[in-house]
């Protein structure tokens, strides 16, 4: 179980996860073009989802990797939608990792944990004037979700026990190191703002402490 205090280090599991393909898919990398890739599933897994990692070559030339923890969006990822700026982080991640290496692991968890469809819905509380957080509260959920604990067990998988994490959200480094995996440098990923996702950005930076800068 875990103890109180974000950091603070969790009992361990045994972990029974292990890798269940590694597949080559050539991927195209905005403003880079065709790179090659490989994607790998695994068995395991303690929420039973489909989670993956996305390896790009060079990734094992050291021994704590970058590595960015990206959660699904539907909308931003695929659709390039100007309510977040999940979409630019992701491009981000894949050219700063095609250039100098790196692992994206990609988790199936919408709407910071809540659900496609239930993000919609927040959508409409926020264009009622809440932001955020204060819509997924009327939701009765709590403002964040996720759970890194799947992140820990692919690096496991993966035989990497330290990185460099490619994030500007404080909790998921915490939530990592609670998980046993050792983080010898956080880098900050840009900030991507637009005239639809200024008071988001604002929301995510005073309310869970994003290094942004809007």
């Amino acid at each position: 179980m875990r103890t109180e205090g974000k950091e603070d280090v969790i009992d361990a599991p045994v972990d029974t996860v292990r890798v269940r393909a590694r597949v080559e898919v050539p991927i195209n990398v905005p403003g880079l073009g065709r790179r090659p890739s490989t994607m790998v599933s695994f068995h395991g897994l303690h929420d039973s989802r489909e989670h993956i990692a996305v390896l790009l070559p060079g990734w094992e030339k050291r021994s704590d990797p970058l590595v960015r923890v990206h959660s699904e969006c539907l909308t931003g990822d695929v659709f390039g939608s100007q309510r977040c700026d999940c979409g630019p982080q992701l491009h981000e991640a894949l050219a700063i990792c095609s250039h100098e290496g790196g692992i994206i692991l990609y988790l199936r968890q919408e709407g910071r944990g809540i659900g496609l469809y239930n993000k919609f819905d927040a959508y409409l509380l926020q264009d009622q004037g809440l932001d955020t957080f204060e819509a997924n509260a009327v939701l009765n959920f709590g403002h964040d979700l996720r759970d890194y604990r799947v992140a820990a067990e692919m690096l496991r998988a993966l035989d990497i026990p330290e990185i460099r994490l490619l994030s500007n959200n404080p909790e998921k480094g915490a939530q990592l190191r609670a998980h046993g995996v050792a983080i010898t440098e956080v880098v900050t990923t840009g900030t991507f703002v637009n005239e639809n996702n200024h008071a988001y950005l604002t929301a995510k930076r005073e309310r869970a402490g994003h290094a942004l800068e809007v």
